[in-house]
């Protein structure tokens, strides 16, 4: 009971937050700008009022983790097997250009701009697979500075809020299929719930692919975490070498970085393929997913400080934007040579 009354005040207020964004949604002709995109902007703004309350942090960290785990878990209730594996063949292809688009061109610009390694990484990681929680999920594997992961969670978190503005806007001005645009929003939007905001912006199935596709990438955390341990022991080893020091090997802990709620949205999949679940039960259960992440993205505003993102500096912010910027073109111009825009 501690523990709900604890989340409780933060709960509610982002299920206000919610309620608030979605009517003002209803005001803006085309839905050209989606109700997740309000909570999140919403949230911004009032951050510095709720921040100063501590008895709402407890809630808000629960609704953007817990809450936008489970509507996404929900949303499989939505989609069936074929349609799952349709959309994932193809974005695994495009996931291939996307990804060394991110990490060779921010090693590129990393070195043209003198940063470490370790903050460009994290940068490509956010940028390449999935936001936040790659940085999240890397930045302990290398022993990245506290400064570096807030750098790089801001780098690319700015690139996403105007991404969910403009992608939808870019998208029905090309003409986009919902499956083209939920691939291309699913392999060039960096964090999950602005993929699920910018993909609903354009239609509710385009939203359903995008965040298959987002999903399918989110695997590639874990060979990419792998990665990068193997790159920081080395270099390490290397500097205690020298320093004529023993080494010590690290092991990765695969429990701790693999995305275990893709196992359960799977489940849900697989569960509406069998046709036991009525149309009833999968409207209602779309309804409620499109509500927890209308919520989950105003808890996500609500955590977000500007002053905090104005002190990363200008490097990190320039590095992001051209990577982001470059794999959005790459993830266009496959899918183009694909034929499925």
């Amino acid at each position: 009971m501690g523990k709900i009354k604890k989340n409780s005040y933060g709960v509610i207020l982002t299920i206000g937050l919610a309620i608030v964004a979605k009517w003002i949604s209803n005001f803006i002709p085309y839905q050209l700008i989606s109700a997740s995109v309000f909570a999140l902007l919403l949230g911004m703004v009032l951050n510095p009022l709720v921040s100063k309350n501590d008895k709402f942090k407890s809630g808000i960290t629960f609704v953007s983790k817990k809450i936008l785990r489970l509507a996404i878990i929900l949303m499989g209730l939505t989609l069936s097997f074929s349609q799952v594996v349709s959309v994932g063949k193809y974005s695994i292809i495009v996931m291939c250009f996307t990804l060394f688009t991110a990490f060779g061109g921010g090693y590129l610009v990393g070195k043209l701009f003198g940063m470490n390694w370790k903050l460009s990484g994290l940068i490509s990681a956010g940028t390449g697979i999935c936001g936040g929680s790659a940085v999240a999920a890397i930045a302990p594997t290398i022993d990245a500075e506290d400064k570096d992961v807030a750098y790089a969670i801001s780098a690319t978190f700015i690139f996403d809020v105007l991404m969910v503005i403009l992608f939808p806007i870019a998208g029905r001005f090309f003409g986009m299929s919902d499956m083209g645009y939920g691939l291309w929003a699913g392999t060039a939007v960096n964090d999950t719930s602005s993929v699920v905001a910018a993909g609903y912006a354009f239609s509710d199935v385009a939203g359903a692919y995008s965040v298959i596709v987002k999903l399918t990438r989110t695997l590639s955390i874990i060979p990419t975490v792998l990665c990068f341990s193997l790159i920081n022991e080395r270099i390490n080893a290397k500097k205690l070498k020298l320093e004529g020091k023993s080494t010590e090997h690290r092991k990765v802990d695969l429990k701790k970085i693999f995305p275990y709620f893709i196992l359960m949205f799977l489940v849900m999949v697989v569960i509406k393929s069998t046709g036991f679940i009525s149309p009833e039960v999968s409207v209602a259960a779309s309804d409620c997913s499109k509500f927890m992440m209308v919520m989950a993205l105003g808890a996500i505003g609500l955590k977000t400080n500007f002053k905090e993102m104005s002190q990363s500096g200008i490097k990190p912010m320039i590095h992001g934007f051209i990577i982001s910027t470059l794999v959005v073109v790459v993830s266009f111009l496959v899918q183009m040579a694909l034929g499925q825009l």
